[in-house]
């Protein structure tokens, strides 16, 4: 991190296969699985570093959102409000197929906290249709449950089989035709959830960390993302790479991309 930051980067991304049980393997481990330690541990401490602008937090185990870590994460403004909470399925029933550790109640527990401490977070997350056994009941819940989450962005993914694992071997698997169906469904739910959450922007001021030139419509772009994860373009020729720009949102220039003054 510290050759990071005299290498002038201003946001750091920590991620890896599982970043919640960070910690675990420590000597004090044993009590750091749930958050009370370990990763927001390493984030007050990276937190505390001068020249770092943005921590981002990578994919999260749901259950690591408890009141104690929403509130260490939230007192801390360098954290983006940018969290990635992984769900797979809304419902009970599909997640104990899964083998997931957690259900959708407590997922929407940490959903809540998250918007409790902090002014309209972006949460996204991940879904998987059609994995094996997933009736219409089922995936109707999964629908409903979204619907009514309303989070920024959803990575929307038909299950498929691999070879050797547990669920390659499971009954009932979903027909493509259905599979396909739901995601579609899933698809078009989040887009429309997804262009509300960034149209609550227009006319706001954002502060937004450029990283790329784009041209869009033979017109020159910087493009880069406000904390919550939400892309920018502002027209300009200037290299404005790794500035921090604040202005006003004017509207959208594409659907996924809004536009500053």
């Amino acid at each position: 991190i510290i050759g990071l930051v005299k290498a002038g980067y201003k946001e750091v991304v920590l991620t890896g296969i599982h970043i919640s049980s960070y910690g675990i393997d420590f000597e004090e481990g044993a009590k750091s699985y749930h958050g009370q330690s370990g990763l927001i541990d390493l984030v007050e401490k990276i937190h505390g570093l001068d020249g770092i602008s943005r921590i981002r937090l990578g994919s999260l185990e749901p259950r690591i959102i408890t009141p104690q870590t929403a509130e260490r994460l939230a007192a801390m403004p360098k954290v983006c409000p940018h969290f990635h909470l992984s769900l797979q399925s809304g419902s009970d029933e599909t997640l104990k197929r899964m083998n997931r550790h957690y259900t959708s109640g407590e997922y929407s527990k940490g959903v809540e906290l998250l918007r409790k401490v902090y002014d309209n977070p972006a949460i996204t997350t991940d879904v998987i249709a059609g994995f094996p056994g997933e009736t219409e009941e089922e995936y109707c819940q999964t629908y409903a449950f979204l619907e009514h989450l309303n989070l920024y962005e959803m990575h929307v993914f038909k299950f498929s089989p691999r070879k050797g694992t547990r669920a390659e071997a499971m009954d009932q698997q979903v027909p493509d035709m259905v599979k396909t169906s739901r995601s579609n469904a899933l698809l078009a739910l989040e887009k429309r959830q997804s262009k509300g959450f960034r149209a609550a922007y227009i006319g706001a001021q954002v502060e937004v960390l450029f990283e790329e030139a784009k041209e869009i419509g033979g017109k020159t772009y910087q493009i880069g993302h406000t904390p919550q994860y939400v892309r920018v373009a502002k027209q300009t020729e200037e290299n404005i790479s790794n500035h921090l720009v604040t202005g006003r949102i004017s509207g959208f220039l594409q659907d996924e991309i809004l536009l500053m003054d």
